[in-house]
């Protein structure tokens, strides 16, 4: 029931601040370079997703080839996932959160953050993992 709340609010609450954004960009650049900056952006964004994933594909087998978990490099990859969903929508906003997860530099902080949320969920139960 919590969860269908928040999609509702996440529903109305994105675009609100999107519609918001484009509206702040294109009063100091113009409605057409704030569109071509957003469809640049998304470019930029979804190429540096595809270098990106391939980057973290290629170290998760290197180190399952090692017998190592790439425990790190799964949580990066989810990073990439999502920041890619986001660089897809269109905004300046979601634009912003998406370059944040597919930067290399910036994508530990958000780790943290999943480490913190799969440690809570592992210790409530409510994360579940199968093993071949």
């Amino acid at each position: 029931m919590i969860r269908s709340k928040w999609l509702w609010a996440a529903m109305f609450i994105i675009p609100a601040v999107e519609l918001f954004g484009f509206i702040f960009v294109a009063e100091h650049l113009g409605a057409p370079k704030a569109l071509l900056l957003m469809l640049v952006s998304s470019v930029i964004g979804f190429l540096m997703m595809r270098f990106e994933g391939k980057k973290v594909l290629q170290d998760s087998r290197v180190q399952m080839q090692e017998g190592k978990v790439p425990g790190r490099t799964m949580l990066d990859g989810l990073c990439i996932f999502f920041g890619g969903l986001l660089l897809i929508l269109p905004g300046f906003v979601t634009d912003i959160i998406g370059f944040s997860l597919v930067f290399p530099l910036t994508r530990p902080l958000y780790r943290v953050f999943l480490l913190k949320w799969i440690e809570k969920k592992m210790k409530n139960g409510t994360f579940t993992f199968y093993r071949r």
